[in-house]
């Protein structure tokens, strides 16, 4: 069974969550699993390692479930992890950014230090619909006056088209279509 096979045999879709019509995409499943676990950190890591030879100097983060496994890749890569979290649980001056998701809206912030100016970044995120949150979290690296690289996501929900809205490239390692 290849990494993306595991991962996505442990993915489970929970109907009308949070809201009537949503099909919740749920990862918390790969977590009950490390060998699940494991091959998604080290497909992504690898993925980076061969897009960006390079290498980059942050994983950022959103929350929350970009914090659950974020940390691991940038572990790996031996570079700074960076939260971006909901507005009103950092401490210290921040940038804000407003987004829509496709339930409603909502606001991120980042540390106005945590990155450098022209730091490369991989911005990580469990999964893109609309785009609206990974476009408000490239909208903070760029108030840092860092670059976005790419995207990561476990999971694309490709209908929604959300990559047509970021500022870089985006890669996912599961695309789910709409029935």
């Amino acid at each position: 069974m290849s990494d993306i096979e595991l991962v996505k045999s442990c993915l489970r879709v929970i109907p009308d969550f949070p809201i009537k019509g949503i099909m919740f995409q749920d990862i918390f499943p790969i977590f009950q699993n490390p060998k699940a676990v494991n091959a998604m950190v080290n497909h992504f890591v690898n993925h980076i390692k061969e897009t960006h030879p390079q290498g980059v100097d942050a994983i950022v983060g959103l929350d929350a479930r970009g914090f659950l496994f974020g940390p691991m890749i940038a572990q790996h890569l031996e570079c700074m992890f960076v939260p971006i979290r909901k507005k009103g649980k950092l401490p210290g001056e921040t940038y804000v950014a407003q987004y829509k998701k496709e339930y409603g809206v909502d606001e991120f912030e980042i540390p106005a230090d945590a990155l450098k100016e022209n730091q490369n970044v991989v911005i990580v995120d469990d999964l893109i619909a609309t785009g609206g949150s990974a476009a408000a979290a490239g909208e903070l690296v760029g108030k840092c006056k860092a670059n976005v690289k790419e995207y990561l996501f476990i999971i694309d929900l490709v209908d929604l088209k959300g990559s047509s809205s970021l500022n870089a490239p985006a890669y996912s390692m599961i695309t789910v279509h709409g029935d």
